[in-house]
């Protein structure tokens, strides 16, 4: 079974959609380099005019794979994670991004959007970064962006405490645009994406630059968690708690 499945809806529109419901839409490192192809791909047709990301009913996606995590750890290679490769492409990418989240969004699952423009979330949605609990860091750029947008308290506890946050909870705090039911999460996601390719593209395009102004903070700030998420990735501490969560 394919795990990403890239979809065009109505020519316009390029569906990114995490598929392996049996592991809760967990991203391996084959699926990184999945997502990484498709947003290339995306960049460079002119006939897309916004991406949309969606899960599986119940579950956008629990984060990476911790058993590709341990064995990357492991085998402690000179490389970084793939998943970083998605994220830098993901924060460059210059067409519009939606999401549409049911359920699950852990880890990347929920640091992906904030590179969103829009995220629209079921009312059974919960957000949650247990990096801290992995004996890692925050990846994503989000120790820069989440304080900006919810403020140094809220973003302390989603992501040094790894406290979780219900839709409405994220809505309010500014990581979500609008919570509606689970069965209008897609509806909703595409029509909104739909909207957005429909709107005169250089104009778009120039706005949401203007927007995204601090897009070279966000770049080095992913160099420094990198840096030491990979660091953490090796340590001791790390793998002992990978290890200890594959066991539950």
């Amino acid at each position: 079974m394919t795990q990403i499945l890239v979809e065009t809806a109505e020519s316009a529109i390029r569906v990114i959609r995490f598929n392996r419901p049996e592991k809760k839409n967990a991203i391996t490192t084959a699926m990184y380099h999945e997502l990484t192809a498709a947003l290339a791909a995306a960049a460079q047709d002119d006939a897309v005019r916004c991406i949309a990301f969606l899960g599986t009913p119940g579950c956008f996606s629990a984060g990476n794979d911790l058993a590709d995590f341990l064995a990357f750890a492991e085998e402690s290679p000179d490389e970084q994670p793939a998943a970083f490769a998605f994220l830098k492409a993901l924060a460059g990418f210059e067409k519009p991004v939606v999401a549409g989240v049911d359920g699950l969004a852990i880890g990347i699952g929920l640091t992906l959007n904030l590179h969103c423009d829009l995220t629209i979330a079921s009312d059974r949605s919960l957000f949650r970064t247990p990096f801290v609990d992995l004996g890692l860091v925050p990846e994503a750029a989000s120790s820069l962006i989440a304080p900006g947008i919810m403020g140094h308290q809220r973003a302390f506890a989603l992501l040094a405490m790894g406290e979780g946050m219900t839709a409405e909870e994220a809505r309010a705090a500014g990581l979500v645009w609008r919570v509606v039911s689970p069965e209008a999460v897609e509806t909703e996601t595409l029509a909104a994406a739909r909207k957005l390719a429909g709107r005169p593209i250089e104009a778009l395009r120039a706005t949401r630059a203007l927007l995204k102004s601090d897009s070279a903070a966000i770049f080095a700030r992913m160099e420094e968690e990198v840096a030491l998420f990979t660091e953490r990735l090796k340590s001791d501490e790390a793998r002992a708690e990978f290890r200890r969560f594959l066991k539950r």
